[in-house]
């Protein structure tokens, strides 16, 4: 099956050793780029189960939207890493986490104008050249809107895949939350982004939490993914095609059986894409 068509799961620390034992059947696994930096028996169980999963890298610290500039040690380790594991894809977020040389540890929200795009160019530009490869750039959730921001934020996404050639990560669960806190059409959405930009779609669970008796949701992937998140993925696989998926579940994480479940769930409606697109490739 080609790997497009695939549903992958996070690798998270308390599932390593029954993947090892059972080896379950599932598509492909990501692991977050800064837990494997220090090598160490993290890396040599990512190593086995490499031999027989795709695996993804996500960063989550390279803050490419950092007006200081990125942290080239830390784009070091990365290079080093990806050349050690020779992944399937390589994402990021559009977002920052450093400020005078500090980590926030967040994945904090930029304002889209003509100049934080030049920014994040600049630095997703480098950052495909050290790699010697093309990234993902995933989209944001979104909890507040800048109001000197003068672009759209597919608008901004669809600018920076254009100006870099790097790829789109599609995070459906995102685009929901995004949409539901700040007023915005899912579909637009979705209908705005470049599809042959799209390289991967996320899913993940999310809360509503109550502010002042308006519901505000919070991407916590904590819990399965909700059924309008489902239905919106379902038109973003009719827009995009068949896309390799992943399932995020990164805090209470349940066990793995169940986090397997979300991923057939999601390969249930990838098999329906891809016999579409064969349907109409042989029509």
């Amino acid at each position: 099956m080609a790997f497009q068509s695939l549903a992958g799961i996070g690798l998270r620390s308390p599932h390593v050793e029954e993947m090892l034992a059972t080896r379950p059947a599932v598509g492909w696994l990501e692991i977050h780029a800064e837990n494997y930096m220090g090598g160490g028996p993290a890396m040599r169980a990512l190593e086995r189960l490499r031999s027989e999963y795709p695996v993804s890298v996500h960063g989550v610290g390279l803050s490419l939207g950092s007006a200081d500039g990125l942290d080239a040690d830390h784009l070091e380790r990365l290079a080093r890493l990806v050349e050690r594991v020779e992944p399937a894809l390589v994402s990021e977020h559009l977002s920052w986490s450093i400020a005078g040389g500090a980590y926030l540890n967040h994945l904090l929200p930029l304002p889209y104008t003509e100049e934080s795009l030049a920014i994040v160019t600049a630095h997703v530009a480098r950052v495909q050249e050290r790699l010697r490869r093309r990234i993902l750039v995933e989209n944001p959730s979104g909890y507040l809107r800048f109001e000197h921001s003068t672009l759209e934020e597919a608008e901004f996404l669809t600018a920076l895949a254009q100006r870099t050639g790097c790829g789109l990560l599609c995070d459906v669960n995102n685009i929901h939350v995004t949409c539901a806190n700040l007023g915005g059409d899912a579909d637009a959405y979705l209908g705005a982004l470049p599809a042959a930009a799209i390289g991967e779609i996320h899913l993940g669970g999310h809360a509503v939490n109550d502010a002042d008796g308006r519901p505000i949701l919070i991407d916590d992937h904590a819990s399965p993914v909700a059924e309008p998140v489902w239905r919106l993925y379902e038109r973003a696989l009719a827009r995009f095609g068949a896309r390799p998926t992943l399932v995020e579940w990164d805090t209470d994480v349940p066990p793995l059986p169940t986090l397997l479940g979300e991923a057939a769930q999601a390969a249930h409606r990838l098999d329906e894409a891809a016999r579409g697109e064969r349907d109409v490739h042989a029509a």
